[in-house]
């Protein structure tokens, strides 16, 4: 099963499928309340990151509930959408990116389902290459990024910003982590279509505003449900990936 992972300004998804069920997923971890939608004869699951009316900020989203709700209903594909800032001047407001990286900067997030057990996940190649490639041919995205991934709910100073690109990433946001490394220990492919809405602080001209994030993902709304709606009806459930074996060597 394909899930969609919905972030800022994305709901609208689910309110555009063939038929809507919703069902509260129990986990150790807390519930989970999932959208099974029916797209072009397919069942997919959604998530809306930040729940109904957007009232989980980024640091305070269960991820650790959502991807092993995830996990338990048959999940193996996950597109995950992230509105985030540029500090690269080729990714400039209105691009459809996806990140190839990640700069993990978050501070207090539970980030690993192995507190019990020693299991070092690989994440060479952390967002799913194969994946990637078959949302490239969904629609115009551009393909690879390094993400730096903030705590918020602060967006980022300018200094904080500028060693960022010292670093070498080309995107900032704040909810691709844990949440890409958790589908990976979780055995899931991901892939992240970053929504680039503003440049960060330092390179963009004006001070940063969540209006003007609204206004750019509202303007690429259409774009974005167009590509995931195409990859919906053209992935292939039949497949292996290496993310479907990344901890077989720790497995008792």
């Amino acid at each position: 099963m394909i899930c969609i992972i919905g972030g800022t300004g994305v709901y609208e998804i689910a309110d555009k499928s063939d038929s809507k069920r919703e069902e509260v997923i129990k986990t150790v971890y807390g519930d989970v309340k999932v959208s099974f939608l029916t797209i072009e004869g397919n069942e997919v699951a959604f998530i809306s990151r930040h729940a109904t009316g957007h009232s989980i900020p980024p640091h305070m989203i269960n991820f650790k509930a959502n991807i092993q709700a995830l996990k338990d209903i048959g999940v193996t594909q996950i597109i995950a959408t992230n509105s985030v800032g540029s500090l690269n001047l080729d990714l400039g407001p209105g691009d459809l990116v996806l990140a190839d990286d990640f700069l993990d900067f978050t501070i207090k997030r539970d980030k690993t389902f192995y507190d019990d057990k020693v299991v070092h996940v690989d994440v060479t190649t952390p967002y799913c290459p194969r994946l990637r490639d078959e949302l490239m041919k969904c629609g115009s995205l551009k393909n690879g990024a390094t993400l730096a991934c903030t705590e918020g709910p602060r967006f980022e100073t300018p200094a904080e910003i500028k060693m960022f690109s010292v670093l070498g990433a080309d995107l900032v946001g704040m909810t691709s982590l844990p949440e890409v490394v958790l589908a990976r220990e979780k055995e899931m492919c991901y892939a992240s279509i970053c929504i680039v809405s503003n440049y960060a602080a330092g390179i963009s001209e004006t001070k940063l505003t969540m209006e003007e994030v609204l206004e750019i993902v509202e303007a690429k709304k259409k774009d974005l449900v167009d590509i995931i709606y195409t990859a919906v009806k053209t992935l292939d459930d039949d497949f292996d990936c290496d993310c479907l074996h990344a901890i077989e060597e720790f497995k008792d």
